[in-house]
């Protein structure tokens, strides 16, 4: 089995945590995506750094370094579902925070319409509601690959926005009041 890896942060916190405007745009995204709180989205701006400077990096290397990385770093965000086919390193360092925590499952199933918001798709991942290609997942902040993106479904009792949504449910009971009035 072997010993199991050392623990360490997957995150790191702003140098300066208490500015206004650094507070009112983590406020804002953690509402946006619902996230549980602002660890969820440093994580993610942690791994945006991360790649961000892998391409800087690449950008300074050498021509025979940067031919043999740079293949492999599109490919690997191409894969994550984070840049288009024809992607250069100018465009991963484009991309944003709200780019890394729109591949989470939880953004994914409140886009795809299948909850009321970011908090019920959330609810619905934790309850073991969501599979991804036939495999329940349970975290929420699992990130979902291009291929992954079309094979995501509600299980089997899991009540999405149609089943879940207050207009719907007046008229589920409207429905049983009539037939029983015509059966009379």
């Amino acid at each position: 089995m072997g010993d199991p890896k050392k623990s360490r942060k997957q995150y790191s916190r702003p140098r300066s945590p208490w500015r206004a405007d650094q507070l009112a745009q983590e406020l804002y995204l953690l509402g946006t995506f619902g996230l549980r709180n602002k660890r969820e989205l440093w994580k993610a701006q942690t791994q945006l750094s991360s790649v961000r400077k892998q391409a800087r990096t690449l950008l300074a290397a050498t021509q025979a370094v940067r031919l043999r990385e740079e293949k492999k770093l599109l490919d690997s965000l191409k894969r994550r579902g984070l840049i288009a086919e024809a992607a250069t390193l100018d465009d991963i360092l484009s991309l944003t925070v709200e780019d890394m925590l729109a591949r989470r499952l939880q953004s994914m199933v409140f886009k795809k319409g299948m909850s009321l918001s970011p908090l019920h798709s959330r609810q619905l991942i934790v309850h073991g509601h969501v599979s991804v290609g036939g495999r329940t997942i349970t975290i929420p902040g699992y990130e979902v690959g291009s291929r992954e993106e079309g094979v995501i479904a509600l299980a089997g009792g899991a009540k999405g926005r149609e089943e879940a949504s207050p207009e719907a449910a007046p008229e589920a009971k409207a429905e049983p009041a009539a037939e029983a009035a015509q059966a009379q």
